[in-house]
């Protein structure tokens, strides 16, 4: 695939439809561009705000078990 260019219009084209493209007056540009353009126009910016989980301090099964053992080997 190639990265072409007319106008402000930017699109990825397949090698077999390469040839009319430039016979309309598309421009070869760096795959750069459509990356910035096209492509990641639509994720989110990083300043929005995401959800974050909240930590959960319950003790895990083996965590209890060790626990135990430690207090059973103590007394």
């Amino acid at each position: 695939m190639k990265t072409m260019q007319l106008d402000n219009q930017v699109v990825r084209v397949k090698e077999d439809q390469v040839e009319k493209k430039v016979s309309a007056g598309w421009k070869f540009v760096p795959k750069s561009i459509w990356k910035e353009q096209v492509r990641d126009i639509e994720k989110p910016t990083e300043t929005e705000e995401k959800p974050t989980k909240t930590k959960n301090n319950k003790m895990s099964k083996s965590a209890k078990r060790h626990l135990r053992k430690q207090k059973k080997n103590k007394n």
